[in-house]
């Protein structure tokens, strides 16, 4: 579907009314404050503030601090706060009613399961109590697996055998993730081809806290979607940037851009110097998310009113990216078109706003 849709009287659209596509979320990094708190409690963990507001404004303090590696040390207190089934279903079912109730038909959320081993939950444990969280909501959604790509190839494997195990029962992809620089995707090739074998779909983040170049590496081995990737745009104008962008638009890669985490983990220095206007008119494939709502304190209607305010992206070009999202989704085909559609019957409707 080709959105037709115009800004004329944007002023008055409800962004949470339009419908949404979100491929990329951790369910780590997108708790509830309450949520949170309650959890750390269960666990008797010490936290820095003992109200829930309080709790997200320190989080996102810490996390706005131009660092991704300072940014990664939030998640320290979220995965131990995780560290029980019952947990994990809670937050993967919030995770996926907040996306509901934020416009979204159809989402994809990730984590990483075998973090949790070192607080005595078995991988399996983590997979099946998210994947439970998951199908208690309507959203049509499903889980992306995550390896930290500072763990040994060997470890990425077994991260990815269990994601295998799980096929068509709750997990649609595999992804590694975690601090960028020194751990490029080739050194986890083994692991991107056992969940390729397994037909899982297949995202890398890459080209966010490293060079652009990591994206074609990342398609090297298997991923057709990437995490972030802006700095496949930099240097502006430069012939090898020009040529890296001819490959990715070549390939068909989708990017999964979180811009808001983007100014917070220092890839870019603001929203308004943020790339993807640019990735928009290069022709390349790209939809907008949210990362971490906790972490960066923000939903996806904020993320598109912001794209839209900040960067002039119309709500045509936004219909067009939520519709690349839908056909880039690791979700069943049925699913992705019953999304398609809902946002083309919005697409109709809207041109009478």
């Amino acid at each position: 579907m080709t959105s037709v849709l115009t800004d004329t009287h944007t002023t008055a659209l409800d962004w949470r009314a339009l419908p949404k596509v979100l491929l990329h979320e951790h369910l780590d990094g997108g708790l509830r404050p309450q949520t949170l708190l309650d959890l750390c409690r269960a666990q008797n963990l010490a936290v820095p503030a003992e109200d829930a507001n309080a709790l997200a404004a320190w989080i996102q303090a810490n996390a706005n601090s131009g660092s991704l590696e300072r940014y990664l040390q939030g998640f320290a207190l979220t995965v131990a706060a995780m560290a029980s089934p019952q947990a994990c279903e809670r937050a993967a079912f919030e995770a996926a009613e907040d996306a509901r109730l934020d416009g979204c038909v159809l989402a994809e959320f990730r984590m990483a399961p075998l973090l949790l081993e070192a607080f005595g939950l078995a991988g399996e444990v983590v997979v099946e109590a998210l994947a439970r969280g998951l199908a208690r909501s309507p959203l049509p959604c499903g889980l992306i697996v995550c390896a930290m790509r500072m763990e040994s190839p060997q470890e990425t494997a077994r991260a990815a055998r269990l994601a295998a195990r799980y096929k068509g029962q709750g997990v649609i992809g595999f992804d590694i993730a975690g601090a960028e620089r020194g751990f490029p995707p080739g050194l986890h090739a083994d692991a991107f081809a056992i969940a390729g074998e397994a037909g899982l779909g297949l995202t890398c983040h890459a080209g966010e806290a490293d060079i652009g170049a990591r994206v074609l590496e990342a398609a090297a081995v298997g991923a057709t979607r990437i995490g972030h990737g802006v700095n496949i745009m930099l240097p502006p104008g430069a012939h090898g940037q020009s040529e890296q962008v001819k490959a990715a638009r070549e390939l068909g890669l989708h990017f999964e851009v979180c811009p808001t985490s983007n100014v917070h983990t220092g890839a870019v220095a603001s929203l308004a110097a943020h790339p993807i206007g640019a990735m928009v008119r290069a022709g390349l494939s790209v939809s907008c998310s949210t990362d971490n709502r906790l972490m960066s304190g923000v939903t996806l209607s904020q993320e598109l009113q912001a794209i839209h305010d900040i960067h002039g992206i119309t709500l045509a070009q936004i219909g067009n990216m939520m519709c690349q999202a839908a056909e880039a989704s690791f979700m069943p085909a049925d699913v992705r078109m019953a999304a398609t559609q809902v946002m083309s019957r919005w697409d109709s409707q809207s041109r009478d706003l």
